[in-house]
């Protein structure tokens, strides 16, 4: 009896043994959790918000305040040989745009901009470095059409004050944005950086986009200018092919005659544009023509009357993505007038101020090509640019043929 229940006894206890094993161990208490403590904002997000209003601040009255500026600075080294076949160099330092401002949104419908020129740098003119207050570069009320009659437009937008006038790609890219240190010179031919005073409608829808505006062409270097002189016309139309595609479509006319001030100085000019980008790759192409006018509007020089026409052909590539990018661009500019057209005042038109035979920039054919690389430190609102440029201008005298090296810094907020 004794030997059957010791075996019993025995069963009973590895049971026990195995159901006490079998049971899950006690998790340990979780540990307290560590704040990841937040990266800091790096001066690049810091550059892009700043001057940016939060919504918090905001009220029913205001719907949106902020400030901006840009900070523009480049250097250029010229080396050429003008219609006589004496060659000339020289070099020049230009502060080539401080500009701060403000715009913003009020009472639902309405908006303003206005920013002033805090620099006139006349340096590569031979004339002084000028800072403080130069003058309104915009000053703007507007009001949102669209959605204040509910029109059902994704946007129309009329607008009245001292605007900044563009035609053709390059000049309605913003100089925060471009990626050649300066436009080509048949663009500032028909552009003029002209910042006349007018009223303005903008609208899109879909692949749409219009613009219609009406100037006055009396000239005013600081704000508003009245409406005592004649009146310029321009008409746009854009159109957004594919994601990839885009053409636009500008006129502009100037209905000045010669007891006129005017601050275009052609009649009319018109440029048919187009912009493609796919992946690294990028290819702008501007065709251009217009009218110098005749004595009828002021132009009593024959030699820079007639038609004028010009392409321009800007292919670029990111060599490294968002950072390293490469640009190329070829122009050509011709007229049917010994003088009709013009190269940029900078920086070969300044070398007439030493005594180099080059008629003023003035031609009646103007070939250049630009080769450059732009170093992007934190997207357009800080870059840094480098180029070198030839140009080819024929004049009544002979050709002029220069070299440009490049090098600017540009910045905004």
């Amino acid at each position: 009896m004794k030997n059957t229940i010791l075996p019993l006894n025995c069963l009973a206890l590895a049971c026990g043994g195995l159901a006490w094993a079998g049971e899950a161990p006690l998790a340990p208490a979780p540990l307290p959790e560590t704040p990841v403590a937040e990266s800091p904002a790096s001066w690049c997000d810091a550059l892009q918000t700043v001057g940016k209003t939060p919504s918090d601040w905001l009220n029913p009255l205001v719907q949106d305040f902020s400030v901006f500026g840009r900070f523009q600075f480049q250097t250029a080294w010229i080396d050429g040989t003008d219609a006589d076949g004496d060659d000339f160099n020289d070099s020049y330092n230009e502060f080539r745009r401080v500009r701060v401002g403000a715009k913003g949104k009020f009472l639902n419908y309405f908006d303003f901009k206005g920013n002033i020129n805090l620099v006139s740098d006349g340096r590569p003119s031979g004339d002084d470095l000028d800072w403080g207050y130069e003058g309104f570069d915009e000053a703007l009320l507007g009001v949102d059409l669209a959605k204040a009659f509910g029109l059902g437009m994704d946007s129309l937008h009329l607008s009245y004050g001292r605007h900044k006038f563009a035609i053709s790609h390059e000049a309605n890219e913003s100089s925060k944005k471009i990626i050649t240190v300066e436009r080509s010179a048949i663009s500032n031919k028909i552009y003029g950086a002209l910042r006349p005073t007018g009223v303005k409608l903008a609208g899109s829808q879909g692949p749409w986009d219009m613009l219609l505006g009406v100037y006055s062409t009396e000239p005013e270097d600081e704000f508003v200018a009245g409406w005592e002189e004649a009146l310029v016309y321009q008409a746009s139309l854009g159109y957004q092919v594919s994601d990839d595609f885009s053409v636009l479509v500008d006129f502009v006319y100037n209905d000045s005659d010669a007891e006129d001030d005017s601050l275009w100085g052609y009649q009319w000019a018109t440029s048919v544009s187009a912009v493609y980008e796919s992946g690294p790759w990028g290819l702008v192409t501007d065709f251009i023509y217009g009218d110098n006018g005749s004595s009828g509007m002021g132009q009593n020089n024959p030699d820079r009357q007639d038609d004028f026409w010009g392409v321009v052909i800007m292919p670029h590539y990111w060599l490294l993505e968002d950072r390293l990018q490469a640009v190329a661009r070829y122009q050509y500019a011709g007229s049917s007038a010994d003088e009709g057209i013009r190269v940029n005042s900078r920086y070969l038109r300044r070398n007439d101020d030493t005594d180099a035979a080059i008629n003023g920039g003035r031609g009646d054919e103007h070939h250049s090509i630009y080769g450059g690389l732009n170093y992007y430190l934190c997207d357009h609102n800080a870059k840094i640019m480098a180029g070198v440029e030839y140009d080819d201008l024929s004049t009544p005298a002979g050709d002029v043929d220069a070299l440009t090296l490049w090098l600017a810094f540009r910045s905004y907020f």
